[in-house]
C-alpha cells in the first residue's frame, strides 16, 4: 500500500475553511535575573505530557490541566500521554522533554540554588490560545508564586 500524501489530502480537506490563524505573541514579559542562577530556586516545567504512572493521563485535546511531579520522582514512575509528537523517545527517557535527573544534578553541583519541588507538566497540544492564556498560564503562575520560584525552565515537546 503506498504512503498517504498528507499535504495534498489536508489541503483539499480544509479548503472550505478559512486559513489557520497562528497566534502571534507580542509584548512578552521578560525579567532579567537579578542574581546568579546558583542563588535561584528553579522550577522545571514541560509541555511534553509527562506524568506519574499513578496520575490521570492527559486528554487528547485542549487539556489545560497541570500535573505536579515530585522532584525526587524516579524515571520508572514517569510516563507520557500526548498526541502532538511521537512519544517513543520520551517513554524511553523522559529527560529528553522533562530533564528532571539533569536538574537534580545541577542542584547537587550547586549550578542552581535549588530545584523547586514539585516540577510541573502539561500537555502542550492545546488548540485554544484563549484557554492557555486564561486557564493554564494563571494556574501555573499561581503555583510558581506559591513555590517561591525565581527562575523557570520551560522545556517544550
Amino acid at each position: 500500500m503506498p504512503p498517504i500524501d498528507y499535504i495534498p489530502r489536508t489541503t483539499e480537506m480544509y479548503a472550505p475553511h478559512p486559513p489557520y490563524r497562528w497566534v502571534v505573541s507580542e509584548g512578552v514579559p521578560w525579567r532579567p535575573l537579578t542574581r546568579p542562577a546558583a542563588e535561584c530556586r528553579v522550577a522545571l516545567i514541560t509541555s511534553g505530557g509527562i506524568h506519574l504512572t499513578s496520575q490521570k493521563p492527559f486528554h487528547m485535546r485542549d487539556d489545560t490541566s497541570i500535573r505536579e511531579i515530585p522532584a525526587d520522582a524516579r524515571r520508572s514512575d514517569l510516563t507520557v500521554s500526548h498526541f502532538g509528537y511521537i512519544t517513543d523517545d520520551a517513554l524511553t527517557d523522559p529527560n529528553c522533554v522533562f530533564p528532571l535527573e539533569r536538574m537534580r544534578e545541577l542542584d547537587e553541583e550547586g549550578v542552581i540554588g535549588s530545584l523547586s519541588d514539585p516540577a510541573y507538566s502539561f500537555m502542550g497540544g492545546i488548540y485554544s490560545s484563549r484557554r492557555v492564556r486564561e486557564e493554564l498560564c494563571p494556574d501555573l503562575v499561581t503555583r510558581l508564586v506559591r513555590d517561591d520560584v525565581d527562575l523557570a525552565l520551560l522545556v517544550p515537546a
